[in-house]
């Protein structure tokens, strides 16, 4: 308002939007279906036994991989020691090698960690592809099973690294197998290109070590940064993830309410689902980057910044 005139901030903001909004879209086309999803307030069962020392956390880093230093300030800000491997695959030498290494250091860590970025260029026929014909070494596939089931360990997959996990089996199944032509997957947004902004992110279930330190219901605010960020499952795969507690987190609006609405679901995942577990929630994929908070990070962003999945990660070990 000022002196006698006033405009509404509705108006303001169709004003900003219009001009190139024909030919480069502010948002996608509302989705239709359902966005619920029921609260589980339940954290999961705490380790047996303290590790007695830091958490080692194991970041492989892929041609296109840009989110390791991030990932690796985000553990070890949360009392972690991170490890970046570079996979070299310039020769069959170098990736035999690189193999070799992984599988070593797979052995002596307790969380894995798949980075954010875009993976060979998001090829071949897709994110994530890459990153997971590499763990489907038997070798790799075999480390991977140890960690999680025989070494007590945990894995976390944030953008491409979420992509990577889809793609192996391991989300939301919990265990590296073959796709289905009903798997759940990760593709294109609706709106057709990359987007980048903040999002509101909501805690559902809280039944995974990642979440240790969060409550449902929990409102984050958290940027994202992809091209095939749509999360698409059947209505009877939502329905068991809602009934075992493995939809960890949703995209909602300003109220906390989950919605096919492009402005707080921007790339119309199904079920407004923006996160999953396995099962025993020791597999974590999430779409926005919570490695990318910190201090003195999007000052000017109301609300919660810093979901604690780094140090409820870190926590369980201790």
């Amino acid at each position: 308002e000022w002196a006698d005139q006033s405009v509404s901030l509705k108006e303001i903001q169709a004003t900003y939007e219009a001009p190139l909004n024909d030919i480069f879209p502010m948002h996608a086309p509302n989705g239709v279906g359902e966005a619920v999803a029921y609260i589980h307030d339940q954290h999961a069962k705490p380790r047996s036994a303290s590790l007695g020392a830091k958490p080692k956390v194991l970041i492989p880093v892929f041609p296109g991989t840009n989110c390791e230093f991030d990932s690796a300030r985000a553990f070890e800000r949360a009392g972690a020691e991170a490890d970046i491997v570079v996979i070299r695959n310039q020769t069959p030498e170098q990736l035999k090698e690189s193999i070799d290494v992984i599988k070593a250091k797979l052995a002596e860590s307790q969380i894995l960690m798949f980075p954010g970025g875009f993976s060979a260029g998001d090829e071949p026929d897709g994110s994530g592809k890459f990153m997971a014909t590499l763990f489907r070494n038997p070798y790799l596939a075999e480390g991977l099973e140890n960690l999680l089931y025989k070494q007590d360990g945990l894995v976390l997959g944030i953008c491409n690294g979420f992509q990577a996990l889809i793609k192996l089996g391991l989300l939301p199944g919990g265990h590296i197998e073959t796709l289905t032509a009903d798997h759940p997957t990760l593709t294109y947004n609706t709106i057709g290109r990359h987007l980048s902004r903040m999002v509101n992110t909501k805690v559902i279930s809280t039944k995974s070590p990642w979440m240790c330190d969060a409550k449902a219901g929990e409102i984050y605010t958290v940027p994202i940064s992809h091209g095939e960020g749509r999360f698409i499952a059947s209505p009877q795969q939502v329905l068991e993830f809602n009934k075992t507690g493995q939809i960890a987190t949703q995209y909602v609006d300003f109220d906390g309410i989950a919605s096919m609405d492009s402005r707080f679901n921007p790339n119309q995942s199904v079920a407004a689902i923006e996160g999953i577990y396995s099962p025993d929630g020791r597999v974590f994929g999430k779409m926005a980057h919570s490695e990318r908070c910190g201090a003195g990070i999007s000052k000017n962003i109301y609300g919660q910044l810093e979901m604690p999945i780094f140090t409820s990660g870190v926590k369980y070990f201790k």
